[in-house]
């Protein structure tokens, strides 16, 4: 399981490396453009369930820390899914894989 650590506050979400991997694109690629907005999941039920939303900016530290050491393939239809959520009002949602099936990608863990 990988991290987004976000800001000097210590806070860890956790994702799987696959998942961690297309955001890290979607993240990186608004940053980049100078864009601020929201990144929202839904929590898993070992950390109490419920929502939880972070706000990013270019001055917030992130750093993503995957726990294999190989890169992963990358699903242009998750990724183009992830992309269109972070450009509409809400903001980024984190959304489960296309085709993978129900259960099959985990929801993240936060460690607030």
């Amino acid at each position: 399981m990988g991290k987004l650590l976000y800001s000097s506050a210590a806070i860890e979400i956790g994702f799987e490396d696959r998942a961690l991997a297309h955001i890290q694109l979607v993240i990186s690629a608004k940053l980049r453009r100078g864009e601020k907005f929201f990144f929202s999941w839904q929590d898993n039920a070992s950390v109490g369930s419920g929502r939880s939303s972070i706000w990013l900016e270019q001055s917030i530290p992130l750093y993503f820390k995957f726990s294999g050491s190989k890169p992963v393939a990358i699903n242009r239809d998750w990724l183009n899914a992830l992309i269109a959520t972070a450009n509409s009002n809400s903001g980024l949602a984190f959304l489960p894989e296309p085709g993978a099936g129900t259960g099959m990608t985990p929801l993240p863990k936060s460690h607030v």
